[in-house]
C-alpha cells in the first residue's frame, strides 16, 4: 500500500462514492503493477464491483483519484478511458449473439471502434491474422465460423475476454470471469488470465476462493466499502478480520 502512484500503472487513492448518503467505497486507497494479476476480494454489498464501475468512468466518484498510466481518470468518460488501455469485463457476458465469434472480435478491433474507423474498416490481413491470433488465445479457433448464440456460457466468456484481449489493454477488469463455469473451463481460464498478465495488468472480482489462489498475485479483501487487508491469498486467508467478515461465513 506504500507509493509513490509513479510507480504504478493505477493508483487509486482516497476513493470515495456516495449514493443517497450511504458511501458504497469509502476513502479506498490501493496500487496495481503493471504485470499485476490482482484478485478482489470480500462478502457481497462490499463494493467490489462498485471499484470497477469508477476505474472505468461508468460511476462518477464524490472525491478521490484515480491514476491510470500517469494520468488523473476522474473526469473522463467510459469511450476515453477505453481508449486510454482499459478493458471491463461485465458479471454477464455481452457477446453480440447473432453474429460469428469471428465477427464478435473483428468488430471489437480498435480500428473499427470509432464512427470513422468503422465507416472506412476494412477486413485486412492484419485483421484476421488478429482475429486468429485471439482467438486461439481464448480457446475458440475452432468455433470461428459459430454463432455466438451456439457457445456455452463459459465460451462466452472467453469470447468477452477476446473481445477485450483484441485491444491490446494495458489494464483488463474482469467481474466474475468463472461464474457458471465447469471446473475444466475454470482451469482452461486460470491459465489463460496468467498468460494475459504476461503482457497486461489484470483485476479480477471473484467469489472461488480455489480459482483466486491459482491466479492472484496479489489479493484484496473490501468489506462494507473499506480496504480491509491485503497480500497474498495465504496472507488475507489467515487474517483474522478476513476470517470473521468473509471467510469464516
Amino acid at each position: 500500500m506504500i507509493g509513490p502512484a509513479s510507480n504504478y500503472l493505477l493508483a487509486v487513492e482516497g476513493l470515495t462514492v456516495s449514493f443517497d448518503g450511504f458511501k458504497a467505497v469509502d476513502d479506498l486507497s490501493f496500487y496495481v503493477g503493471r504485470d499485476e494479476l490482482r484478485a478482489i476480494i470480500g462478502p457481497n454489498g462490499a463494493g467490489k464491483t462498485t471499484v470497477l464501475d469508477l476505474i472505468s468512468g461508468r460511476t462518477q466518484p464524490s472525491s478521490g483519484s484515480i491514476v491510470f498510466n500517469g494520468e488523473e481518470l476522474r473526469n473522463m468518460r467510459e469511450h476515453e478511458i477505453v481508449r486510454k488501455g482499459i478493458g471491463r469485463k461485465f458479471q454477464t457476458p455481452s457477446v453480440y449473439e447473432s453474429l460469428t465469434v469471428f465477427e464478435n472480435l473483428e468488430m471489437s478491433y480498435p480500428a473499427g471502434r470509432t464512427a470513422f474507423g468503422a465507416w472506412a474498416f476494412k477486413r485486412t490481413r492484419a485483421v484476421v491474422d488478429k482475429v486468429h491470433e485471439v482467438a486461439e488465445a481464448v480457446y475458440l479457433v475452432d468455433r470461428l465460423d459459430d454463432r455466438a448464440e451456439l457457445l456455452s456460457h463459459g465460451e462466452k466468456q472467453w469470447l468477452e475476454i477476446g473481445m477485450l484481449l483484441i485491444q491490446s489493454p494495458a489494464l483488463m477488469m474482469l467481474d466474475e470471469p468463472v461464474a457458471g463455469m465447469s471446473a475444466p473451463e475454470r482451469e482452461r481460464t486460470a491459465e489463460l488470465l496468467k498468460r494475459i498478465c504476461q503482457t497486461a495488468a489484470v483485476v479480477v472480482v471473484e467469489h472461488d476462493m480455489e480459482f483466486v489462489k491459482r491466479i492472484a498475485h496479489r489479493v484484496m479483501v473490501m468489506h462494507q466499502g473499506k480496504w480491509l487487508a491485503e497480500g497474498s491469498m495465504e496472507h488475507v486467508q489467515n487474517d483474522p478480520r478476513v476470517i470473521d467478515v468473509y471467510l469464516g461465513h
